[in-house]
């Protein structure tokens, strides 16, 4: 079982950086009545978004959130030895998106850089990557990057996702102190599941053509995409949930010898307000130890888990605190953790 542990290795600050776009989803009316939209908007509690505009990618965010961090936390550059790039949206099919960064950003060119193509569990294993590199004795710090632009990736004619998905980007410093203490993890995967969220088209299985461009009414209902847009089928996804994610929390917290008492604070993967709701309930857990930053990023994938912790968490991560992190979504793959921070710095987030 992928139940990993680590010790004296810990998240020593986050930043984020958004787009200054903001979508107001009750009037995201273009291609559907205001009612529906209502409606919609309502039930999956997402009234804002964030999109980047057509010169800005993932990295970009990333880079932003990563010169602010370096900044706020006065960190010598020349220290970092790690860089992780976790996305689905990268800058190009080659190179590695890590590789340009690793650049822009003036790191060592003997910095281990390479990219994670994960989507909603990626900051959670992107993390137990990182803490399993600095395990080495001769490695001082590391960046986690995640960035995601997914606005791009579904149709905007297609109700079942339009109005779910926004864009975002963070910087996370890794480093090794004795006050970390101990951290566990649990990483799953299921390809069994991997047409639940997909994008048929447009990769090296189904190369791109002019017929996999093409807007096509895809179900009764007249929702428009094309091949290469993103598609969910969002029940049976939340039933995905409801079998897993409550099973997988069970087995973390017994394989850290913990209870669901003992973290100040849950941060689930920013999907949409009706499934975290429902787990906060399934767990019995009180509505101010489970952070929510759905409503005004909506599902940013990988990136909702540390945008949520600096959007809601920038003044209560002084001393020692305890975090259980839950990342699920598409692959399926999903993953949870229990760590510690210790004056874990929250820089304010950057607008681009």
């Amino acid at each position: 079982m992928a139940l990993l542990e680590f010790k004296n290795i810990g998240i020593r600050g986050i930043a984020a950086a958004v787009p200054k776009t903001v979508i107001n989803n009750y009037e995201y009316t273009e291609h559907f009545p205001a009612e529906d939209v209502k409606d919609i908007v309502d039930k999956v509690g997402i009234y804002e978004r964030r999109f980047a505009d057509d010169a800005t990618c993932a990295s970009d965010l990333c880079y932003h959130a990563a010169e602010k961090l370096i900044s706020d936390l006065e960190i010598d550059k020349s220290e970092i030895d790690v860089l992780v790039f976790v996305s689905q949206t990268g800058d190009y099919r080659m190179p590695a998106t890590s590789i340009i960064l690793q650049d822009k950003l003036g790191l060592n060119k003997n910095t281990i850089a390479f990219d994670v193509n994960l989507g909603c569990s990626g900051f959670v294993y992107g993390l137990s990557i990182v803490y399993n590199f600095m395990q080495q004795a001769g490695l001082r710090k590391a960046l986690l990057l995640d960035g995601e632009t997914r606005s791009r990736v579904y149709s905007p004619k297609d109700r079942k996702t339009a109005f779910l998905f926004g864009d975002g980007g963070i910087a996370a410093l890794i480093d090794k102190d004795d006050a970390y203490g101990q951290s566990w993890f649990s990483l799953n995967s299921d390809g069994g599941r991997s047409s639940l969220i997909k994008m048929d088209a447009g990769g090296y299985r189904n190369p791109s053509t002019p017929e996999t461009l093409k807007e096509k009414v895809v179900d009764e209902h007249g929702n428009v995409r094309t091949d290469e847009h993103g598609y969910m089928n969002g029940a049976d996804v939340f039933n995905f949930v409801l079998a897993e994610i409550p099973k997988d929390i069970k087995r973390t917290f017994k394989f850290a010898e913990k209870t669901t008492a003992d973290p100040d604070f849950f941060v689930f993967h920013q999907a949409n307000k009706y499934m975290n709701d429902y787990l906060q309930k399934k767990l019995k857990l009180e509505t101010e130890r489970v952070p929510s930053s759905v409503s005004k990023f909506g599902n940013t994938s990988s990136v909702s888990i540390p945008l949520n912790i600096v959007s809601e968490l920038q003044d209560k991560l002084n001393g020692s605190k305890e975090l259980f992190l839950c990342g699920f979504g598409v692959g399926m793959s999903w993953a949870s953790a229990i760590l510690k921070t210790e004056d874990c710095h929250i820089s304010d987030i950057v607008e681009v």
